[in-house]
């Protein structure tokens, strides 16, 4: 089965654009699991533009389904999850001032950063997934380092997906295979939504988690929350 982990960034965009605490991301969390969701995902920004820090440690205290920050391993990210103690820490390359992420680690160039951060993070308890791009050659490497997990980075996928599927998916399929013959836990995220994601799921059926923000919230304008939720889950279990 794999868990859908809502991203609630664009949760904290729409709050801080009025600058006051509506919507209330602590509520807005505990409302995504009471609706199905199985984990909550927050990737905190240095310039705080949308999640806070403060809201993470704020979610630290209610999240009861598993809890996942995403971020670039500086020094004021490794000491968030040295007081958080996530579920899950999601290790991403991207730079300050990056809008989204755009690619995953080099994960050979990088090795020896990530092995430290990896160990560093499994010491305090924390699962530990590294944002990968379906490239073979970063798979092994990314073992190496010792992590529980990789993220597949599925931008490319989903903007190839309605030209042609088939080869969208194509390489995602190739590593997901690597990945398990390597023993190394699978997630997948950015860009994924009610379009692309159960092609996703059949032809990766062992994918353990995906987390997914922009378009769920996007289509919960439409849907409702609750509703939209429960769709992707239906996604995820056909």
């Amino acid at each position: 089965m794999t868990k859908l982990s809502v991203n609630i960034n664009k949760i904290a965009t729409l709050r801080n654009a009025r600058g006051a605490n509506n919507p209330n991301v602590v509520k807005v969390a505990l409302d995504c699991e009471r609706f199905g969701a199985e984990g909550i995902t927050v990737h905190p920004r240095p310039d705080e533009r949308h999640i806070r820090y403060q809201d993470c440690l704020d979610l630290a205290k209610v999240v009861t389904t598993e809890f996942n920050i995403e971020g670039y391993p500086d020094q004021r990210f490794m000491q968030l999850i040295r007081e958080v103690k996530p579920a899950q820490a999601t290790l991403v390359p991207d730079p300050p001032d990056a809008i989204t992420s755009s690619t995953g680690w080099d994960t050979i160039a990088h090795q020896s950063l990530l092995k430290d951060i990896v160990a560093e993070l499994k010491e305090i308890g924390t699962r530990v997934s590294i944002f990968i791009n379906p490239e073979p050659k970063y798979f092994e490497p990314a073992k190496l380092t010792g992590t529980d997990r990789v993220e597949l980075y599925t931008e490319p996928y989903a903007s190839h997906y309605h030209q042609d599927r088939e080869k969208a998916i194509k390489d995602y399929v190739e590593v997901s295979k690597l990945a398990r013959e390597l023993g190394l836990g699978l997630n997948a995220g950015h860009d994924l939504d009610l379009h692309n994601l159960v092609f996703l799921k059949k032809n990766i059926p062992w994918l353990e988690e995906v987390s997914i923000g922009h378009a769920l919230i996007c289509d919960a304008l439409y849907f409702g929350l609750e509703n939209t939720i429960q769709m992707y889950r239906r996604q995820l279990e056909e």
